[in-house]
């Protein structure tokens, strides 16, 4: 199986750097952590490092740890013989036998067992583990690359995870930038999402108006890549099921699709919490930690975004509509670079 890496879309400079990292990592046959939040991309992260390294051409499996109970994750990881437990009726072959050879990524690797922790410490020191159930000692030659979201070395401190398994997996750690610090790749990479999407329902991409692009870097991201592929698709999606023409403009109600006025109660510890009155549409919900003249300029520009609309881009009607003067629209429209043009990065994998 021929295998390629993940392309990257990017330029922010600390993802140029955590890029670099990986690919001086990705040569050299010994463990390796991803550590990120969740969404920046640890899983496309992983295969990068399996396609660039010598194990290329051999198998690549995935695993992710928070997904199995400890019984189930141990069989997954190591197989296990008949009549292990009740309902195996056949020998399993387990994803470290699968993975000789190549490469093996396992997700969530804080959520395992102390007992699947101590497997995982002999089979990464000395290729070395027992199915489930079994006692024959078999052997595997594979390159383990772990991920997480959380800091393992403050988990050992709390005895939660195993100090000389931190050790050996260790080897180097790769830690990925959230999008809030990546400045400037946030636009580059709604771009391109949302271009794809135009590609899919096979319509032409109108760009975003400027006061897309202005919320789109200012906002903080806390899914980062995730959601903010999610909202760039969900929006384009919307403003294309009824085309206009115009430049998508920022939706604050595609940053959470559940948002309604008759949204069920929240569930708060086991009960439902008490509806709260529908929140009023139009008022721009301020965010701490984002600068003043930032929320200030998304403001100026949703403004002149929906007077626009309103009038079919007529721009005297909508300085008349805004309480402005022709010419005091038209210094906003230059002071907010309307009418330049977003780039059009190319079709590519993303982190």
């Amino acid at each position: 199986m021929i295998g390629q890496t993940p392309q990257i879309v990017g330029e922010a400079p600390q993802w140029l750097s955590a890029l670099e990292h990986i690919s001086r990592l990705a040569p050299l046959d010994r463990p390796a952590l991803v550590i990120g939040e969740r969404g920046t991309g640890k899983e496309l992260v992983a295969e990068r490092l399996h396609f660039l390294s010598k194990r290329w051409e051999g198998p690549y499996i995935k695993v992710n740890c928070a997904a199995l109970s400890d019984d189930l994750l141990d069989s997954e990881l190591f197989g296990h013989e008949r009549g292990a437990f009740t309902g195996a009726t056949e020998r399993r072959t387990g994803r470290f036998e699968l993975a000789d050879g190549g490469t093996i990524f396992l997700d969530e690797i804080a959520t395992a067992s102390s007992r699947v922790q101590e497997k995982l410490l002999r089979v990464v020191e000395y290729g070395e583990f027992q199915r489930l159930g079994g006692e024959k000692v078999l052997s595997t030659n594979v390159r383990v690359v772990a991920a997480t979201n959380i800091d393992l070395p403050s988990a050992v401190r709390a005895g939660k995870f195993r100090a000389d398994l931190l050790d050996r997996l260790a080897f180097d750690v790769v830690t990925l930038p959230p999008l809030r610090a990546r400045k400037g790749d946030a636009t580059i990479l709604a771009d391109f999402f949302a271009r794809r999407m135009a590609r899919e329902m096979l319509e032409d991409f109108p760009g975003f108006a400027p006061s897309a692009v202005e919320a789109i870097e200012a906002y903080s991201w806390p899914g980062n890549v995730r959601e903010l592929r999610n909202f760039a698709q969900r929006i384009t999606a919307r403003a294309l099921t009824n085309p206009n023409g115009e430049a998508i403009r920022f939706d604050t109600s595609a940053l959470d699709p559940f948002e309604s006025p008759f949204r069920p109660p929240a569930i708060l510890n086991g009960s439902a919490e008490t509806p709260s009155a529908p929140k009023q549409p139009g008022v721009p919900k301020p965010e701490l930690g984002v600068p003043f003249e930032d929320q200030t300029r998304i403001f100026e520009t949703s403004l002149i975004d929906a007077a626009l609309a309103a009038h079919d881009g007529h721009q005297g009607k909508a300085a008349e509509t805004l309480g402005l003067t022709y010419h005091q629209l038209r210094g906003l429209l230059r002071k907010h670079d309307y009418g330049k043009k977003p780039g059009k990065p190319d079709d590519a994998e993303t982190l």
